[in-house]
């Protein structure tokens, strides 16, 4: 019998939208008689989420009072927890053009492929700065999130989706592209009930695979899930983190006791609201936990480093079956030889290396990233603590392939001055 945690809402079963067969031929002949509407890269991968189940229980996108229901409370008009508006957007020019009770056809303006039939039940216009404010904690517009916010169009367009597709990520990423139930199926093939989920967005150093080891010993096992879809400039394409995965799981760890995949959203970058969106979709793909460590979701200096830990305590009980890991701050420690974290490493000075990557001084060796894409993006040496072989010649390969470099900058949350 299936013991893995259900899926969320109150219905507690997947709400896929996909079409299939008949249903899904006849309903893409019928969208390319309708008004075509653009949608980005982020309003697309929210409607394969949809589509798939990953988004259950929403059934399109979100009207204007679950819009600012969303933004203030964390929750739908009718009770249901969620923490981060799913919205599209058009021109005011569109959206005149549009009657309410209409079917549209949704098409992602980045590949040209006809997404979704949307039948529009609301046309409303936000507050931007407002949603900027309370979901990124910020209206700075140096912030990616909030950059992607104000560069949203007019109106937004509320009412229920049938996707049609789900664009390039099934024929791209064919071995780790994964929708929830073929995740809950693996799951469940080897007897797993509890699952621990890693959200990676870069290439896995290890602390990452420490993280992934301590969930295993308390966990069934661990789906290493990272995002597939767009990125900030400087961020590791997904076809390289996979190569390092798997470089990692084949020579460091049981193998049965990991599950690789891959969804298809961009980052938004909000930090302590992602990390809460994170566990919910989690739970759609049967995660009993998330792991949560230092900087979850976050950019540059704009949260502090366990913000996205605080918040899990905030939530009203029930709102999430998926339960945060809370991890500390990990480091490699010289003077015990070995990782460890803030709450068992008894050292606190900083490891002092040379322009080499050699041990001078000192005990913790931080390990981020970020630190990690600016060594090798300016081809410094990278210590034998910091990240596997296998994966620093991996990346190595990488960078030496790049025309144009891009420049990495530290932040706080990065080095460990975060807040000071």
């Amino acid at each position: 019998m299936d013991q893995l945690v259900k899926p969320h809402g109150k219905e507690r079963k997947l709400k896929p939208l996909l079409l299939e067969g008949r249903e899904l031929e006849e309903a893409t002949g019928k969208a390319k008689t309708l008004t075509k509407i653009n949608i980005s890269s982020r309003e697309t991968g929210d409607a394969i989420m949809m589509g798939i189940g990953g988004f259950t229980p929403l059934d399109g996108f979100m009207r204007s009072e679950d819009w600012k229901s969303v933004v203030k409370d964390m929750h739908m008009v009718d009770g249901t927890f969620w923490p981060i508006p799913v919205t599209v957007s058009t021109s005011k020019e569109e959206a005149d053009s549009i009657k309410e009770g209409q079917e549209i056809t949704l098409i992602d303006e980045d590949h040209g492929t006809v997404m979704a039939i949307m039948t529009v039940t609301e046309k409303y216009t936000i507050d931007k700065e407002l949603e900027c404010k309370e979901v990124f904690r910020t209206t700075d517009p140096q912030h990616p999130g909030v950059a992607m916010v104000m560069a949203q169009k007019d109106v937004n367009l509320g009412g229920t989706v049938k996707v049609l597709s789900e664009s390039y990520f099934p024929t791209d990423f064919p071995d780790i592209y994964q929708r929830p139930a073929e995740a809950r199926a693996i799951f469940s093939e080897r007897g797993w009930s509890s699952v621990a989920a890693l959200q990676l967005r870069n290439p896995m150093h290890n602390s990452h695979a420490y993280l992934a080891k301590v969930a295993i010993e308390v966990t069934d096992g661990v789906y290493i899930h990272q995002l597939l879809g767009e990125l900030k400039p400087g961020d590791i394409p997904a076809d390289v983190r996979v190569r390092c995965i798997d470089a990692l799981v084949q020579n460091y760890f049981r193998p049965e006791r990991v599950v690789q995949g891959g969804y298809p959203l961009d980052m938004r970058y909000a930090g302590p609201r992602e990390a809460l969106l994170h566990a919910l979709f989690r739970q759609n793909y049967g995660c009993s936990h998330l792991i949560v460590g230092r900087d979850h979701a976050g950019v540059g200096d704009y949260y502090g480093p366990f913000d996205a830990q605080k918040i899990f305590d905030e939530l009203p009980s029930g709102a999430l079956e998926t339960q945060p890991l809370k991890m500390d701050w990990t480091f490699y420690d010289y003077r015990l030889g070995e990782m460890a974290s803030m709450k068992t490493s008894p050292h606190e000075e900083k490891a002092v290396l040379d322009e080499d990557g050699n041990y001078v001084s000192g005990a913790r060796l931080l390990l981020s990233g970020t630190m990690l894409r600016k060594m090798l993006s300016e081809g410094k040496p990278v210590p034998k603590e910091f990240s596997k072989p296998e994966v620093v010649a991996i990346l190595r390969e990488y960078y030496a392939s790049l025309e144009e470099k891009v420049e990495v900058k530290l932040h706080g949350a990065a080095t460990g001055d975060a807040g000071k």
